[in-house]
């Protein structure tokens, strides 16, 4: 397996890797590829957030240490720290849902803040570390609804308080970099930013692409609340080498490589909700498509226009995404119908994607 792996990512073999949040969607494709590189992974989050979980699919618990535990206990985070004594961390636990933030603002913000305020304090206190890797989200930035790319230099804010929890979480980063982490010899500490990410065993509650997917295994119209709405669309494992190659990079070169950056598609994948919805039932071979806006009722702000600008990741590091939308989807709609007919390992299947990418990496 040791000649799949691209050069820069043979650094995590044998390296101890914090990842909270690894229970969820991204959490879980990022720990097993970890897995697949021949990493120590440690596992400290809630259990799996959704019935299914791509965590319990996979049988990920049993390929790492699983620690079940809550970013916003700062204690039981830093024992675990102080015991396995992680060489990469990357914090991805976090309440990540724009509605859910609506019905539970202050759970939002003292999970996405106040847990990232822990980890990096734990960060701190940690004599292991060499580089911290922050995930938060594009809608971290002032959304102005126009055409213009967001860049790292954007200013931060968000009109839901999802959105304003990750600006405040981007606060905090930076403040923690400038403050505790600006000497020679200190963990290299960056934050990441990423699209509307999808990709096989996303289970969650209001995000397109499982809503779609639940509804065609009912055999029931996919109903979209605003087709016009425009994302940057992209395929999980793009963003998630995104972070590993920064990570490999932050530990041979923290003063160069700390900071901010975005880890978006590209500009042909900033595609509306409907264009989105018709490649998903294309790609299952069935499906049909109802728009519902309930009357006399206001839903909740949503953004309708955001993209991200890369090229600081483009130049600096030498990333860009390689999956292109179609295939991205393709992929995604296939994982989904592999597990619905459970005749295959579901654990074996997205290795297979793993090992895929990375051959495709080599080639470019």
């Amino acid at each position: 397996m040791s000649n799949r792996v691209p050069g820069h990512l043979k650094v995590f073999k044998g390296r101890t890797v914090l990842v909270t949040g690894h229970t969820g969607f991204k959490g879980a494709w990022l720990s097993k590829w970890l897995t697949i590189l021949g990493a120590k992974v440690v596992g400290y989050s809630l259990p799996p957030p959704t019935v299914p979980s791509l965590f319990k699919t996979i049988g990920l618990k049993d390929d790492i240490v699983h620690i079940t535990g809550d970013v916003r206990d700062p204690k039981h985070l830093a024992q675990v720290f102080k015991r396995y004594k992680p060489h990469f961390v990357f914090h991805l636990a976090a309440q990540p849902l724009v509605r859910r933030s609506y019905f539970d603002p202050a759970g939002t913000f003292e999970t996405n803040v106040m847990g990232t305020v822990h980890v990096l304090d734990a960060v701190r206190r940690s004599k292991g570390v060499k580089a911290c890797v922050i995930i938060t989200s594009d809608k971290c930035y002032e959304n102005k609804e126009w055409v213009h790319a967001y860049r790292e230099t954007d200013p931060m804010g968000g009109h839901d308080p999802y959105s304003a929890s990750k600006g405040a979480a981007e606060l905090t980063v930076s403040s923690y970099k400038r403050s505790f982490f600006a000497e020679k010899g200190l963990p290299a500490v960056s934050s990441v930013r990423a699209g509307n990410i999808f990709g096989g065993g996303d289970w969650a509650e209001d995000r397109l692409v499982p809503d779609c997917v639940r509804a065609l295994m009912k055999n029931k119209p996919i109903v979209v609340r605003s087709p016009k709405a425009i994302r940057p669309w992209q395929f999980v494992l793009d963003p998630l080498h995104g972070y590993l190659l920064l990570a490999s990079r932050m530990q041979e070169d923290p003063a160069k490589f700390s900071g901010a950056w975005n880890f978006g598609p590209s500009y042909e994948s900033n595609v509306t909700v409907q264009d989105i919805v018709k490649h998903v039932i294309k790609y299952w071979g069935s499906g049909t498509i109802k728009q519902i806006r309930k009357k006399g009722t206001r839903a909740p702000h949503e953004a309708n226009f955001l993209k991200l600008d890369c090229a600081k990741a483009n130049h600096l590091l030498g990333w860009r995404p390689i999956t292109d939308l179609k295939g991205g989807l393709w992929m995604t709609v296939n994982w989904y119908r592999e597990y619905a007919r459970r005749k295959r390992s579901m654990a074996e299947y997205t290795t297979s994607l793993i090992l895929g990418y990375m051959i495709a990496l080599e080639k470019i």
